[in-house]
Parts: structure tokens; C-alpha cells; sequence
């Protein structure tokens, strides 16, 4: 007999909610930014150049925790798979707040990475279980402009916690804010999936579903295109603060400017939830990744016919509008990803986020490396990725319809 499911949440709790668990990635990374330093200096680590790992453990966590979580998903069923990556959340922060030394703190983050990339790709899931096409990227996309809002405030939040308490405190906060996720998720969302969707978890299943995802040239074309897309932002992450400090003498007003970069991806996906209904994923797509080259280009040009040095503000509205692109990207290209796959929603999802994950690692730690205090590193890469994005993306680009 089909198992009956309770009724599904207002769409605004369900907004809000899928944003909250997938801001737990933004959350880990963005509000240590801050605090990086200090943490050095507590646990003694001298070349300031090894403290970039603490960001880069978070992504491999990410990344390896992804293709796992989605199978769970389909065996069990969406909340238990996702209550158990808020707890191995947990219990990574917890460990980094007693970390005693760099080792225990990169552990912890690592494990901080695992845990968050559990909500992360299952929230996707929960939204490909109960909608199609634009609807999709509709909600994606309101789901990142209120997911986004957390890289926007969360190098202020670390940096007030570090103010009135000390950095262990903000791995504190994230015990507390994965503990109310946890709470919140359990008593409000209904399960999406009903026991007769679901696939027994083994290696068969998985391995048969990664060939099929992989294997379908509309979601592999997409899935290289976010990870080089998403490589040139985890670049600018890791480069951030030594960017605006190094170029523009930016010190404590760096999470002000950081957040108003964060704001353009976060409006950006909020139009897109609107516009996408008009035009369609594949055109927006197209249009960001055009506008992307275009300023890009225009911005090195800039940068040569000025002996590579500019004024604060010409590098932030070039940069927000490059982030503007990014934001419409970033929904539009998972869910171009997605589309073909919604028979194996939860692991699609997983492999789709892990090989985009490990695309965009690759290309950010060698885009990170050529810094070299100028500009022109960051937006050769911000202009030939987007092309490559562009041309890899071409041939499978079809007209999509409403649905």
C-alpha cells in the first residue's frame, strides 16, 4: 500500500528552512575569514601560506562527503540522511573549538566539510522530489538569494565574535546554529520520499548511478562548466583578504566589502527566480556567461592602460557585476545539471556536487598560487573559464520549455 506523507511546508518555511541547512557550508568558510590569523597564532603556525588550509580541508570534506550522502538519501529517505550530516557538523566543530593544535583544527574542518555537505546536497534533492524544470530553478534560486545573504554577514559575524569573545567561540556558534537546524528540520519537514522510490544503498547502485549521471552529456558539459565557473570564486575566497589588504590597504573594513561582493551573487539569484520563468535556464545562462567575458576582458584592459593599478570602486563594480553573472549561474547551471536526472534524484545531486567540487578545488588552488599582488591573475581567470564554460556547454544547449 503507498505510504502516506503529511502535507508538504508553506513554501516560505520551505525557503527559509533549505536555506538555513545549506548556509552551513557558507557559514564554515566564510566566518573564519576574520579569524584565520589569530588561529595561527594560538596554534603556532608560522608559515602564514599553510593557514589557506583551513579553507581547503572544508572543500575536500565537501567534496568526498557529497557522493555519499546522496545514495543514503534514496536508501533511507531525505531527513535521516540529513540528520546525520548536521551531527558529524557538530561534532567537527565541537573538535575544532578544543583543537590544541593546527592538525586537530584541520581535522575538525575536514569534518565540518563532510558534515555540511550532507544538508548541502540533500536539500537539492528535496527540492528535484517535489519540483520540475523552471519551477526548480525557481526555487533554487530563492533558495541561494536567501542562502547567499550568510557569506554576506558571516565575516562580520566571526569578526564581532572575535571582538566581544575569541575564535573558538565562533566554532561554538556553529554547534549552535546546526543544533537549531537539526531541531527545526526534524519537528517542521515531512519526508519527500516515500519508501516505494527508494534504492537499496550499495556500491552496484552507486557506481551504476554515477555512470548514468556522468554519462549524460547535458549534466557532464554542465557539471565542468559550474566547477570552472565555481573554481575562479573559490580563488577569490582564498585570496580575499590578502587581496583587498595587499592592493587596497583594506584591513577591518574587509567584511563590509566582502559582503556587498556577496550581496550582487545573492541579488542576482533572487532575479533569476524570476526571470527564469521567462526566458528559461539555458538563455539566462548564456547571457551571465557573456557578461562575465566581457567585463572581465574589459577590466584586464583597464588594468593594462593603467599600469595595473585601480581605484577601489572600478574594482568593486567590475567585480559585482562578474559576481551578479556568477549568482545567475550558480542555480541555472545545477539545475540544467539536474534536469535529465530526476529518476536518481539524491545521488545525481551527490555526484553532480562532488565532481563540481573537485573541478572548481583544482582550478582555485592553481588560480589561488599565481597570486602575485596585482589583479590581472584573478581576472584572466574570471574571463577564460567563462568562456570555457561557454564553449564546453554549447553543444548540448537545447531550448527549454516550461514545465
Amino acid at each position: 500500500m503507498p505510504s502516506t506523507q503529511k502535507k508538504p511546508l508553506p513554501f516560505g518555511e520551505f525557503i527559509a528552512l533549505l536555506a538555513l541547512l545549506m548556509s552551513l557550508v557558507a557559514l564554515a568558510i566564510d566566518a573564519v575569514l576574520p579569524a584565520m590569523l589569530q588561529v595561527g597564532h594560538a596554534l603556532q603556525v608560522t608559515d602564514t601560506n599553510q593557514l589557506q588550509l583551513m579553507i581547503g580541508v572544508v572543500f575536500l570534506g565537501l567534496a568526498i562527503g557529497q557522493i555519499f550522502y546522496g545514495p543514503l538519501s534514496d536508501s533511507v529517505g531525505r531527513k535521516p540522511a540529513i540528520y546525520l550530516g548536521l551531527v558529524v557538523f557538530f561534532i567537527g566543530s565541537a573538535i575544532s573549538v578544543l583543537a590544541e593544535s593546527y592538525e586537530m583544527m584541520l581535522w575538525g574542518r575536514f569534518i565540518q566539510g563532510i558534515g555540511a555537505s550532507g544538508p548541502k546536497v540533500i536539500a537539492v534533492a528535496l527540492v528535484r522530489d517535489q519540483y520540475e524544470g523552471r519551477a526548480m530553478a525557481r526555487v533554487m534560486s530563492f533558495v541561494m538569494a536567501v542562502f547567499i545573504v550568510m557569506p554576506a554577514l558571516a565575516p562580520s559575524l566571526g569578526a564581532g565574535i572575535l571582538l566581544f569573545f575569541g575564535w573558538r567561540e565562533i566554532f561554538g556558534f556553529f554547534m549552535l546554529h546546526s543544533a537549531l537546524a537539526l531541531f527545526w528540520f526534524a519537528r517542521r519537514q515531512p519526508e519527500t520520499l516515500v519508501v516505494e522510490k527508494r534504492v537499496p544503498f550499495s556500491a552496484k547502485n552507486i557506481w551504476a548511478g554515477t555512470k548514468t549521471t556522468l554519462g549524460n552529456p547535458i549534466s557532464r558539459a554542465y557539471i565542468i562548466a559550474a566547477g570552472l565557473v565555481f573554481g575562479v570564486f573559490i580563488a577569490y575566497l582564498s585570496t580575499a583578504q590578502q587581496l583587498f589588504l595587499d592592493i587596497f590597504q583594506v584591513d577591518t573594513l574587509f567584511p563590509l566589502y566582502f559582503a556587498m561582493l556577496a550581496l550582487a551573487i545573492g541579488m542576482a539569484s533572487l532575479i533569476n527566480g524570476r526571470l527564469v520563468m521567462k526566458y528559461g535556464m539555458q538563455r539566462m545562462a548564456n547571457f551571465a556567461m557573456k557578461v562575465m567575458m566581457a567585463f572581465s576582458v574589459l577590466f584586464v584592459g583597464i588594468l593594462l592602460a593603467n599600469q595595473g593599478q585601480v581605484p577601489l570602486w572600478v574594482f568593486m563594480l567590475f567585480t559585482a557585476i562578474i559576481f551578479f553573472c556568477v549568482g545567475l549561474l550558480f542555480g541555472n547551471m545545477n539545475a540544467l545539471a539536474m534536469a535529465p536526472l530526476g529518476h536518481i534524484a539524491g545521488l545525481a545531486s551527490s555526484v553532480i556536487g562532488s565532481a563540481t567540487t573537485f573541478i572548481s578545488m583544482f582550478f582555485g588552488i592553481i588560480i589561488g598560487q599565481t597570486y602575485n599582488q596585482t589583479l590581472y591573475p584573478l581576472f584572466l581567470a574570471f574571463a577564460g573559464l567563462a568562456l570555457g564554460a561557454f564553449l564546453i556547454t554549447r553543444p548540448v544547449q537545447v531550448r527549454d520549455e516550461v514545465s
